[in-house]
Order: C-alpha cells, then structure tokens, then sequence
C-alpha cells in the first residue's frame, strides 16, 4: 500500500470522534439503585428492533436477553442498559482483556440519559446516538454489512493446490495474491501483475517470509498462503474488533494530542484539531510489546544518556565484556550500565519524556533502517520516531520553546527542556486502515491481540501469524 494509503488510514482512524456527552455516572452502566422504570409498548418495540439491528454495530455475535422474549420491566432495564454501555464504552473491557491499558475511556451516565429516553418515548434515537459518529466507524460498519449480506456467496479464499506457486508461473491465483501483498504493504502496485508471478511479487513474497520466520524462497505454499488468505469471515471479524476499539476511546479527545498506532508503526501528530503531522515509528516486538497507554509527553532531552533496564540489562548484556561497553560508549554507574550522549546513543539524540509507571517513551534511534522495514514492531517496547529531531523541532516551535530546545542540543551534554503545557499521547492499537477512498483495509494484527477481542465479541478464535523477525538491537 502506497505512503500516502497508510497516513490517510491513519489520520481517519485517529480523527475527533462525536457522540453522547461524558457525564459523571456509573462507569459500567448498571442500574444500582434504579428503581422501576417504566417501560411503555413503544419503548419495548424500540429495544428490540435496535438490539435486533446491532450487527450495524459488529455485535450480532453477543446475545442479550430482550432479543425477543417477554421481559418483566427491570430485565428490560438491565438489558437496555448492557446494550447501551456495549454502544457507549464497548461490549468488552480493555481493562480486563489487557494487562496495562489506560487510554482514556468514556463514562457516560447511561441510567441518567435511558430514564431520560424512556419519558422522551426516543429509545432509539439515544441508543443511535452512543456509538462512535465518526466517519472511519460508518465506514467499518458499512464494510461489515455488506459482507454479512454476501455470507450466502463469499469470496473464496485463495485454493492451495498440491504444487506451490513459484517465480516466473503463470497462475489464476496471482492477482488474489498480489491484492493482499498491497493490503499488507508489502508491494506497491498490484494491478500491473497479471496472471504472472513477476520478479516484484517475488521480493514482496520472500520480504514477508522472512518477517513471518519462512524460508525467505519466494515460493508460496501452504504457510505463506496461510498468512496471505483472509477470508470474509476474517475480514468480517476484524472490522467488528475495529468498530470494538473505537466504542473505548472518549468522544473528544485532546485536540493537540500524539496517536501512534503500535499495529502499524504510524504516528499521528494533531494540533489544535487538525493533523500536521505523520510519520512512521517502530514499536515493540511480539513478546515485548508496546502496551497500550494514555500518558503525556512534558519534557524534551536533548542529547539523553540510556540506564540500561534490569531486563535488557540481563538478557542482552550476559557474557559481554568491558570491551563491549567501552566500544558501545558504556559503563558501569552505581550498580547500572549507562550508555553516554551520542549519535550512537540507543536513544539516538532526542528523548521525548512520558508520565508513566511502564518506562514508555518516545525516542530517537540510530537505528535508521528499521523504519524501512513493512513490519516495524522491532523495538524493546519504546517508540522510536523517524526523522525525531525534526519532530522534536516542531514541537518545540509549537510549544514556545524553539531557543532553549536548539540551545540544549548545542550543548552536547544530556540537557532538560520541559514543556509548557503537557501533550497527551495515546499508544492505539489498530489493525484496520483505509484507503485513500475510504474503504477499509485489514493489515496484520502483529501481537494477536485482536483474537482476545474477537472473542469476547462472540467470534471464533482465529490462527494467528506473529512476527518473527526481530530486529536484535538492544535499544529500548
């Protein structure tokens, strides 16, 4: 998929989200406290058609009560208000599905506002109102509902025949391959291929072997296949997760704020509600991913030295010896292997401080070659920005603190520039994007944590392909 592709996906994905207002209430919706609403014909009839249309919603696969049984008032309000919260926050928890998550999440007062509907006679209108009214969520559930309605003939997956696809074949199956290649960002232009298996498939093909842990051949067979055949089910499924992990994020979040989506190695710089700025990142590797956060950039370091963690320190640093740390520019401090300011510094020379308890933060790298790669999950589970002394440059212009920023990089010494206002950043995890036209594309889901999803929404577990291809640098 082109550049231009993936940074329109993401400042779609990643744009202000409408909705219900945030009013302080019960955070999971449940009527503690509620009494007895009445529940008229009407509203009854409301509930059940709208509970009866939730696939618009990616949520036919979870089942509640009210469906169409006969309900005693307070099962109606108990369901009503399960449905609402599953449109206003999610049908699952992040919190409870991942170890760290703290992106911030809405909290409507849903007894508030579905007592309010009842008397108004608008159930409908409110339920309607509580999902995500952003145009990348019309465009997931438009995508879901049309492969939903074909269910009765979908799109064959790509055949496995007993003879592999090698270069130079001619073949039926080559233009469906070269589809999902240009999904997966690993060819540019799949229409100029034809039937024939060209030298450019090729090296797209043997580039992805070897981020999968393939033998880097070009031949495609039975695994390569495997992770280039996403079936309608496959693609129904993750436009559901997609719409699920737009329902947690607050409806208007900072209008100056950093999104970087780990699923794609992409980040996103807004300001003052429009986006100025993307480019890519590399984030952490499967096994030491980047989790999922919500936490504020409030300083620049210029020119930053690198603590060692305990973690890398141990299972990197193992039998190297004073000539390593020396050649590397380290040494050993209190009990700690600290590596000195430089080029060459792991962080590179610009450090984007964060406010958290995990040791998350963006960063520079002299690692530059990594932003080439297609699959940019290779880090220890910072962020490394490409081109970060440019965007450490934009945000000091844009914070007021041009001087002091290019004054402390003059230094040389690991110098503070704190920031006068504190920039919210949201560590998203993604792995729907869009086109240049809209239309949603499913990439990889590269920590196989859309499956946890997945299921809590009532689809099957799906085979799950990780990355296998670290990088081997001990940056963090």
């Amino acid at each position: 998929m082109r550049k231009s592709v993936i940074a329109a996906s993401i400042m779609v994905l990643t744009m202000t989200l409408a909705g219900c207002g945030a009013t302080s209430g019960d955070a999971n919706g449940q009527a503690s406290g509620s009494g007895q609403l009445s529940w008229s014909s009407s509203n009854q009839r409301q509930l059940r058609e709208a509970l009866g249309q939730r696939a618009v919603h990616g949520l036919d696969h979870v089942t509640f009560a009210a469906d169409g049984a006969s309900q005693a008032g307070e099962a109606f309000t108990q369901e009503a208000l399960r449905y609402a919260r599953a449109l206003a926050q999610g049908a699952s928890s992040p919190e409870e599905l991942f170890k760290i998550y703290t992106i911030p999440r809405p909290h409507p007062d849903l007894l508030q506002g579905l007592t309010r509907a009842l008397a108004d006679g608008n159930l409908e209108s409110w339920l309607n109102g509580l999902a995500p009214q952003s145009a990348a969520y019309r465009h997931l559930s438009k995508a879901y509902m049309e492969l939903k309605n074909k269910q009765a003939s979908p799109s064959p997956q790509i055949p496995l025949e007993e003879d592999p696809l090698e270069p130079g074949d001619s073949d039926p199956r080559v233009a469906a391959v070269a589809r999902q290649l240009a999904a997966s960002d690993y060819l540019d232009n799949p229409s100029g291929t034809g039937n024939r298996y060209s030298p450019d498939m090729v090296r797209a093909v043997k580039r992805m072997q070897a981020d999968y842990g393939i033998k880097p051949d070009g031949i495609i067979g039975k695994d390569a296949l495997e992770i280039l055949n996403f079936s309608d089910t496959d693609r129904a499924r993750a436009l559901a997760v997609a719409m699920e992990r737009l329902r947690w994020l607050e409806r208007d979040p900072p209008e100056t704020r950093i999104d970087v989506n780990t699923a794609a190695g992409r980040l996103t710089y807004w300001r003052d509600g429009k986006v100025v700025d993307t480019r890519k990142a590399v984030v952490g590797e499967p096994g030491r991913e980047t989790p999922q956060l919500g936490s504020p950039i409030y300083r620049l370091v210029a020119n930053p030295t690198w603590t060692v963690p305990r973690s890398i320190q141990e299972k990197e640093f193992a039998g190297k010896g004073g000539d390593y740390l020396q050649s590397h520019n380290m040494a050993w401090q209190n009990g700690w292997i600290v590596q000195q300011s430089g080029p060459e510094n792991s962080l590179g020379l610009v450090k984007f401080d964060m406010k958290n308890d995990h040791a998350i933060y963006l960063h520079d790298t002299p690692a530059k070659s990594l932003f080439q790669e297609v699959q940019r999950q290779r880090s220890h589970g910072c962020v490394r920005v490409q081109d970060a002394l440019g965007f450490a440059e934009l945000l000091a212009r844009d914070e007021g603190v041009l001087d002091q920023w290019r004054k402390s990089r003059a230094k040389g010494d690991e110098t503070f520039v704190p920031l006068p206002r504190e920039i919210p950043v949201r560590l998203l995890y993604q792995t729907v994007l869009f086109d240049a036209k809209g239309a949603p594309v499913v990439r990889a889901d590269p920590y196989a944590w859309d499956d946890r999803v997945a299921v809590a929404l009532g689809f099957p577990l799906a085979k799950s392909h990780l990355l296998r291809n670290p990088s081997g640098d001990v940056g963090p």
